[in-house]
């Protein structure tokens, strides 16, 4: 019915799951990799000093980037040998603004997966809905290499994202669930009417009706009824493409027997879609750039997500920056 990834760069917790048959994918973020890179475990120990070791001997100017580059690899290489899916890597998140350097990066990222003996078949980039993260994705995306498109928590980031190609998005229930209850001054909901669970469905009809490939696999969860309720917005979704999950809800979904209700599947979604196509089948950059201003869910939301990343991104390339000083 739905595919499901496991959201975590813990090697131990993943092979716990894989072994299961729960999962089959696996996401990483800056937070997730920078957690495993700063952890002192000596699994991880060694994916950074290797990577370390790579990026000295490479030398030249962006020593640092390489190194963080190689160690985000060495983490997906690992987890490629758990888990027989997809592995998503994501781009430094300060370049979020920056078409030339995420191309460059991307690029980058899957020559070192190559090089390291994993296709680059099995490779999502990650990169963050913005304008230039989409323009990105879509010259990428005709070069072979697939695209995870993520921080998605408007309808024009979902959109803009399946007309350029994505082969994956990732809309965030749960933090629309958060802007919501703040603005709304609300704090419970019934599933199904759940903000975050209505934003994703629409992008889900969306893609349906209008014949879009593109991948909706959400991630970002929050109980829609409050605490004792962490799967409400799971459950809801249940039938979408793919969802990436925590392990503490794959956890909580193994002890229910892992099996739900289906709530959505593709023609039904379809039919219920009353939507046309956005900016008549083709958004451009303005029209991209209006409707996010005019969304304030995901104006606030994407710079709050990118925040969070770049904090994390700047805690570990300090770290690498100490490593390789002494390397």
């Amino acid at each position: 019915m739905t595919t499901l990834s496991i959201d975590t760069g813990d090697l131990a917790i993943i092979k716990q799951f894989a072994e299961t048959g729960l999962i089959t994918d696996a996401t990483t973020n800056p937070v997730l990799v920078t957690k495993a890179g700063l952890s002192g475990d000596p699994v991880y120990v060694a994916l950074v000093d290797e990577a370390i070791k790579y990026a000295k001997k490479k030398g030249g100017d962006d020593m640092l980037a390489l190194a963080m580059d190689k160690l985000a690899v060495n983490l997906g290489v690992a987890i490629s040998k758990l888990v027989p899916g997809y592995i998503s890597t994501e781009v430094d998140p300060r370049l979020s603004f920056d078409k030339a350097e995420t191309l460059k990066r991307a690029r980058r990222i899957i020559s070192l997966y190559e090089e390291a003996g994993v296709p680059k078949s099995r490779v999502l980039i990650k990169l963050a809905a913005t304008w230039e993260g989409i323009a990105a994705m879509a010259e990428l995306e005709a070069e072979g290499i697939t695209c995870n498109i993520t921080l998605v928590f408007g309808h024009v980031q979902a959109v803009a994202a399946a007309q350029y190609g994505a082969r994956l998005i990732s809309p965030f229930p749960g933090r629309v669930l958060d802007y919501q209850k703040r603005i709304q001054g609300k704090d419970t909901w019934q599933p199904d009417e759940d903000p975050g669970v209505v934003a994703v469905k629409r992008m889900y009809a969306y893609f349906k009706k209008h014949g879009h490939d593109t991948i909706c696999m959400p991630a970002s969860w929050r109980p829609s009824r409050g605490p004792g309720h962490d799967l409400d917005e799971i459950e809801a979704l249940a039938g979408t493409d793919r969802m990436t999950i925590p392990p503490a809800f794959l956890e909580q979904l193994l002890q229910s027997g892992g099996e739900l209700p289906r709530r959505l599947d593709p023609a039904t979604a379809a039919a219920s879609c009353a939507d046309g196509p956005l900016c008549g089948g083709w958004i451009l950059e303005a029209d991209f750039r209006r409707l996010m201003k005019e969304d304030g869910c995901a104006t606030e939301k994407t710079a709050e997500g990118l925040e969070a990343f770049i904090a994390d991104t700047n805690k570990l390339e300090a770290a690498l920056k100490e490593k390789l000083a002494v390397a």
